[in-house]
Order: structure tokens, then C-alpha cells, then sequence
């Protein structure tokens, strides 16, 4: 009975299933909700189900500006995640943040995953780069400011929609059309400074700080209040006072007036295909962003906002093995191409804009590609290869209040900006100082 029953024992044990090992944890904190919050989860979701060894867990952590900061009150409390999602303007906070971060390249070369440098499209992946030449974070989600058009607004107000506005002089005259035939807003705008200050600088060739916008070296001032910047925002601000350009917000509150079909015309980023194309009810189309003829040395090219992925320190080599897995999957021409191509934002590698044109998905879908163009038209220059300035994300709010003072009539172009540099400038020689 004995040998009876060790022989069940031997069988069950043989027949039992194998314990299999947990998978290692990567945990990512991003600041996506809506549609590009649903891409993202379902991008993890793939590359969960698409191996075994690890497994991502996305957390979403707030707007750009609290995933930042987020982040940082992690790090400090020695429960910082592995992969951090931080806006563009807060590379140069990453970059002198010692200690708290982990270089893309290292990270790629412990892992073994499949890395090339050169893969990545140079106006994009300059921005992310050390002087050294080695990529310090993913480009994740790139975009760049163009014109939304929506064509039925302009026909209801007896304007051509195919009406040329390549040029703020074109769209300063067609403004006054879409006023005089009854719009209500003529004009609106997403990210004010990003759009009208710091890709206005970038794509007129002009400096917006010297030191090449802080690429070389933090003992950087601004210059945004230069002649051809406050002309540009004399403008605007002229504009405004016509009722031809209506101010909603800071960030993208003008996104919801847009897509509800309120505005005609609506300078935004290409990032926000996703959300026009899932709720917009009207005929709309993508131009490029206008610049002013005969300023500067326009058209140059535009820069990116958007923001990449940091990896964080303070974490083991399986978990690192994991982090560059996942980063690798991310930048795959296949999900790069699908993600550019759902999204509106710029395919960071070669690869998947040739593929995405390749699809045919350009020419079905006229206007997709004009922010591609508009970034990779021309080498980018010392004036429009992007900022690398210290503090910029606190800058950027009080330029923002400056901007505000233009458009609601209480000081002049000239004045604004006169004081933005003033109050920069002072944020500047303090993140200098303490990063010596």
C-alpha cells in the first residue's frame, strides 16, 4: 500500500505544473489621459502579452508639468519609477539632475535590446542628445505646431477655404474676411508660448536665448524680445483687440472650441490629430504653421514639443534589462509608424516615416505629413535645433503671464516681453548658480 501510494506521489509530482518565475515589474509614469491615454495603455498592453520576463505597469501621473514633478518627489522618497515621461523643456532639469538618472545609451547597452542611434530622425533626436553625441532619453512622443483649418467655418463666413495661408500676412487678411462674414473666432491657439515665442524664434531663424538657446552652456540669457518676436505679438495683440484672435488658455483649453467646430483657424500641435479626428464633425485639414515673409531667414524649421522617456536610477540590472526591452518595442518601426499614424505625432525613426508613406497612409490622408516636412525640410541651426534652458518650465509660466498682458491691452508687445527677459533671465542665474 506504501508503494502504492509513493507511486502516486512520484506521478502527481512529475504531472504538477512547473512555478514559474513572476515577471520583472517596469513601472511608467506618463502624463496621457483621453485617446493618447488609451494608445499608450493598449501599447503596454502588446508588450506585456508579446513576452513573458517583464511586465510594464503605466501609471498616469497628471499634466506634463505634475509628472515632473512627481517624479522628482519620488526620487527624493526613494520610490521613483523606472521610466519617467518629461516634457521637453524639462530636459535641461534632467540633465543637472545627478544622480537621478540613467542615460538612454547605458541603459540599451546593459540590456542587449536593439539600439542604433542613427535610426532616429537628427531634428528630433538632437534635442535629446549629450554634446558627446550620446541619446540621454527617448523621443517618445514628438510634435510640432501646425495650422488646423476647419473648412466648413470658412466657407459659412464667405471664405475660400483653399485660401492661401502659408504666411501671417495671408492669414492676417483672411482673419479680417472670416470676421467681416460673421465668425465668432477667427483664430485660436494651444500652448501660447511653445507655438507663438518659441517655435516663432526656431522658424524665423532668429536666437530666442544666446549660448545656442543654452545648448552651449548654462550661462545663457534670453533674447526673446527681439524685434522680430515683439512684431509678431504686436500683432497678435492687435488681433485680439479686433476680436480676431480669442485667448482661452495656457495650455490647450482652445482644443475643445476647435474640435466642437467654434473656430476657424487653430495653431496647435500635430499631436492633436487624435483628438480632432475622433471629434470633430466638420471638414478639416492641416497646414503648415504661417511665418512672416521676409523675417528672418523663414521658412527654417520648427522644433518639438512633446516629451521623452527618462530612465530613472536606483534600480537592479534585470529591472534595467526590462526598462531597455520596453524602450526598444517602443521605438519598432511597426508601433513608431501606428503610433505616428493614430496620433499626429512625428515618427522618431527614418524607418517608420517611410513606412507609414509607404502604406499609402499619407496620401489618404492629406496633410498628415506636412509636420514631417516642416521639421526635416532643412538642416536645423544653432537658432532651431531647440531650447536647453534651466527652470524653463517655471519661464514658461511667466511668459505666459506676459503674453496674457498683450492680449487683454495692458502692456505693449515690447513692454512684455522687455519684462519676461527681466524675470527669466533672474530664474536663469539662479538654476546656473545652483548647477555649477
Amino acid at each position: 500500500m506504501k508503494k502504492y501510494l509513493s507511486g502516486i506521489l512520484v506521478a502527481a509530482t512529475l504531472f504538477s505544473p512547473i512555478s514559474v518565475a513572476e515577471p520583472t515589474e517596469v513601472h511608467f509614469w506618463h502624463a496621457f489621459t483621453g485617446r493618447l491615454g488609451e494608445l499608450v495603455a493598449a501599447q503596454v498592453n502588446d508588450f506585456n502579452a508579446s513576452q513573458s520576463d517583464y511586465k510594464v505597469v503605466q501609471t498616469h501621473k497628471g499634466n506634463y508639468s505634475e509628472t515632473l514633478n512627481s517624479g522628482i518627489a519620488a526620487f527624493r522618497a526613494n520610490e521613483q519609477p523606472h521610466i519617467l515621461m518629461v516634457f521637453e523643456v524639462g530636459t535641461a532639469t534632467m540633465m543637472a539632475a545627478r544622480g537621478a538618472v540613467r542615460p538612454m545609451h547605458e541603459v540599451m547597452e546593459l540590456s542587449g535590446a536593439e539600439f542604433d542611434q542613427d535610426a532616429y530622425i537628427g531634428a528630433v533626436k538632437g534635442y535629446y542628445t549629450s554634446t558627446e553625441g550620446d541619446m540621454l532619453s527617448l523621443p517618445f512622443n514628438a510634435s510640432t505646431p501646425v495650422l488646423w483649418v476647419n473648412r466648413d467655418a470658412m466657407a459659412a463666413a464667405g471664405v475660400d477655404p483653399d485660401t492661401d495661408l502659408s504666411t501671417w500676412q495671408s492669414v492676417g487678411t483672411a482673419l479680417t474676411a472670416l470676421k467681416a462674414g460673421g465668425e465668432e473666432c477667427p483664430l485660436v491657439t494651444a500652448w501660447q508660448s511653445w507655438i507663438h515665442l518659441e517655435n516663432f524664434s526656431a522658424y524665423h531663424d532668429v536666437p530666442f536665448a544666446t549660448k545656442d538657446n543654452g545648448f552651449a552652456g548654462l550661462d545663457t540669457e534670453l533674447t526673446l524680445n527681439g524685434p522680430a518676436q515683439v512684431a509678431h505679438l504686436s500683432a497678435m495683440g492687435q488681433w485680439a483687440k479686433d476680436g480676431k484672435f480669442i485667448y482661452t488658455g495656457r495650455r490647450n483649453e482652445g482644443g475643445a472650441n476647435f474640435r466642437a467646430g467654434e473656430c476657424a483657424l487653430f495653431t496647435e500641435s500635430s499631436a492633436g490629430y487624435a483628438g480632432i479626428k475622433k471629434e470633430a464633425e466638420f471638414d478639416f485639414e492641416v497646414r503648415p504653421l504661417p511665418y512672416w515673409k521676409g523675417v528672418g531667414n523663414s521658412p527654417q524649421n520648427t522644433i518639438i514639443g512633446g516629451a521623452s522617456l527618462w530612465v530613472m536610477e536606483g534600480h537592479s540590472d534585470a529591472e534595467y534589462k526590462g526598462a531597455g526591452e520596453f524602450l526598444s518595442y517602443l521605438s519598432s518601426t511597426d508601433v513608431q509608424a501606428q503610433w505616428h499614424q493614430d496620433t499626429g505625432y512625428l515618427p522618431i525613426t527614418v524607418a517608420a516615416g517611410d513606412a507609414t508613406r509607404a502604406s499609402g497612409f499619407y496620401a489618404e490622408n492629406l496633410g498628415t505629413e506636412v509636420a514631417v516636412i516642416q521639421m526635416t525640410a532643412n538642416k536645423p541651426t544653432a537658432n532651431s535645433n531647440g531650447l536647453r534652458l534651466g527652470s524653463y518650465d517655471q519661464i514658461r509660466g511667466l511668459i505666459d503671464e506676459e503674453l496674457e498682458a498683450i492680449w487683454s491691452g495692458d502692456k505693449s508687445a515690447q513692454e512684455a516681453m522687455d519684462s519676461a527677459k527681466e524675470r527669466g533671465d533672474a530664474l536663469l542665474r539662479r538654476f546656473e548658480s545652483a548647477n555649477r
